[in-house]
């Protein structure tokens, strides 16, 4: 195993109606003016936002609001979060919303605590050194953003989706109501269920020695959403099944499946951004597409881990050698994505690549060829093209 700091600084408020605490939540943390920020319809047809003005009005919190948040987030609304918090004298920002809400939050705070253009710290030119407090009630079951230290905005010139961590990121309280995401439509909680395995999976395929523990709750983690996921499509009220997988997307992604481990591979977390980018796909949609094609890819370079995944946790039979035995895992991975109604390929998902737009994904994942991707097998520009190819369909 690998030395490991496990830092989770987030309050969790968890169950139902916990939404009417936020104003108190709010106040505990000492602010005078919040930004509100949100996305689009769904809060305010619901009826959320307005009981969560309600809450702060009951709370004597003075607020100020920014909504508009799309998923793959716009730095030009970040941009604009961060003068409406400058010029309001804004203290701390209130997420309402699911990853992409958050994750433009903190970018917003990362801009308001820090000198010079905030894209500096997507664009791995600088580090931050500090953030707005932010706080978040949560409305999707995904991304995992509201215990993680990381965040993903996409800049609209030249359409390039980049992430950046920071534990000044880490968000001071999460008021978790299951309920809230009752009325999602269906692709979208498959999507999200895909993106909180996904999190435990980057960490999970890792090249380390790993701690049996770690291995342990990382694989009940994913077979249990699985069990959610496929209760979720036919039952989408059933409120134990939210609850279990609104709870998963926290752990996930709050560093404790890589408790012991190098870190994991999260090469298709990255090949994803870059389809994110260039043609606005749902994340956990993307990263189904590209899944598949990444393992066989790459599963020679560890074959005893893809084996002991596809037992563990997709109840595989073992074959006579590994390499048998890690295939039928995929496959059986694949079969889930199915199941939920979601793409194996990138053609699943109605886009038709053609031999230019592979090469440019490539270019852009490769940061114009300066960098490589993965732990398991080193990628290059070149392998991250065959992926993509190999996942076009």
């Amino acid at each position: 195993m690998e030395n490991f700091q496990y830092y989770t600084p987030t309050k969790v408020v968890f169950g139902k109606g916990t939404e009417d605490q936020t104003g108190q939540l709010v106040a505990e943390q000492g602010c005078r003016k919040v930004l509100v920020h949100y996305g689009s319809g769904s809060v305010i047809r619901s009826g959320l936002l307005e009981r969560i003005y309600r809450s702060l009005d009951e709370a004597g919190i003075r607020y100020i609001s920014l909504g508009g948040v799309v998923p793959n987030p716009r730095l030009s609304l970040v941009y604009e979060g961060i003068e409406l918090c400058k010029r309001e004298n804004a203290d701390f920002i209130l997420a309402v919303g699911g990853g992409s809400v958050i994750d433009s939050a903190k970018a917003i705070g990362y801009g308001v605590a820090n000198d010079g253009d905030v894209w500096d710290f997507y664009d791995g030119k600088r580090r931050v050194e500090g953030c707005l407090p932010i706080g978040v009630v949560l409305t999707i079951a995904a991304a995992g953003s509201e215990m993680s230290d990381s965040s993903v905005i996409t800049n609209e010139n030249g359409w390039l989706k980049r992430g950046y961590s920071s534990d000044f990121g880490r968000v001071r309280f999460a008021v978790m109501d299951p309920e809230l995401t009752m009325t999602l439509p269906k692709y979208q909680t498959a999507s999200g269920c895909v993106d909180i395995m996904m999190h435990t999976m980057e960490r999970y395929f890792n090249h380390c020695d790993n701690m049996e523990i770690t291995d342990g709750i990382s694989e009940h983690l994913l077979r249990t959403v699985m069990k959610h996921a496929k209760i979720l499509m036919t039952e989408p009220d059933n409120y134990n099944a939210r609850a279990e997988v609104m709870w998963a997307g926290s752990l996930s992604h709050n560093g404790l499946t890589g408790c012991g481990t190098d870190g994991g591979d999260w090469a298709s977390h990255q090949l994803e951004h870059e389809l994110g980018g260039m043609f606005d796909v749902a994340h956990g949609a993307g990263l189904a597409a590209v899944w598949g094609s990444w393992a066989r890819y790459v599963m020679d370079a560890a074959l005893e881990r893809f084996a002991k995944f596809a037992v563990n946790v997709m109840g595989v039979e073992p074959e006579e050698d590994d390499a048998a035995t890690a295939l039928k895992g995929i496959e059986a991975m694949e079969d889930f994505y199915r199941a939920l109604e979601m793409p194996v390929s990138i053609r699943d998902m109605g886009i038709e690549l053609n031999e230019d737009q592979m090469r440019e994904l490539a270019e852009k994942c490769s940061h114009f060829g300066r960098r490589t991707i993965g732990c398991i097998k080193k990628l290059d520009k070149e392998d991250m093209y065959r992926i993509y190819k190999n996942a076009r369909g």
